[in-house]
């Protein structure tokens, strides 16, 4: 009896997990990297709420089955590994932050939803995945670039349009602002931020310069 309930819990634990995988999944693949094609970061949002999926649902059925101190023990040593998983690398971007943030909130609700109906668990991921979906495809985020130009005399204001035009000229795009940034005299530089109408600029595009590690990446 105690294996049936053992293996019938292991099985609707499955079930969560397909469930979450999926929704990661298209989420992730065919709304995120559809559009920033970044694979480093769809490496990492699909595996990462699999890690917490396993790490919530074994938690609770921890807790579930042990009593008094024991379980107590378990909760703050959890809360232990939780607070030093840290990652050490770069500053991820907002929009990658987000995602991350999503994913994993979809792998704790999916693992805590033990006593909530299947129909109720994939009607919650179904919402946050409209809500994705439409963000995406409604909110429009302008597409930057930094750029290093070396014709300063047409970075005052009475001058634009022309500099606005050579732009337009150098680097194919239809330039609908920019701003201008540090300028260098001795070497006849300035640094420019230029947004321009087109699809959603992947984050290659708000760099300055780019690692040896980065460059892999692309």
């Amino acid at each position: 009896m105690v294996l049936f309930e053992l293996t019938n819990q292991y099985l609707m634990m499955v079930v969560r997990l397909i469930i979450s995988i999926l929704f990661t999944w298209l989420i992730i693949d065919r709304m995120y990297y559809a559009k920033s094609h970044r694979r480093d970061f769809r490496f990492t949002f699909m595996l990462i709420p699999v890690a917490i999926f396993f790490i919530v649902f074994f938690m609770i059925f921890v807790l579930e089955n042990m009593k008094g101190k024991a379980s107590m023990g378990v909760g703050i040593g959890l809360f232990g590994i939780f607070s030093i998983m840290r990652y050490r690398t770069d500053t991820m971007p907002v929009r990658e932050m987000t995602y991350l943030f999503i994913t994993i909130a979809l792998a704790v609700v999916n693992a805590v939803s033990v006593n909530v109906s299947l129909a109720e668990v994939i009607l919650t991921n179904l919402i946050v995945a409209a809500a994705v979906w439409v963000c995406e495809k409604r909110l429009k985020s302008n597409s930057t670039k930094l750029v290093q130009y070396d014709r300063i005399e047409l970075i005052t204001p009475a001058r634009r349009q022309e500099l606005i035009a050579d732009l337009q000229t150098r680097l194919g795009l239809n330039i609908t602002n920019v701003e201008v940034g540090a300028v260098d005299f001795l070497k006849d530089m300035a640094m420019l931020r230029i947004t321009y109408d087109g699809k959603s600029a992947q984050e290659i595009d708000r760099l300055l310069k780019l690692k040896n590690t980065q460059l892999t990446e692309f």
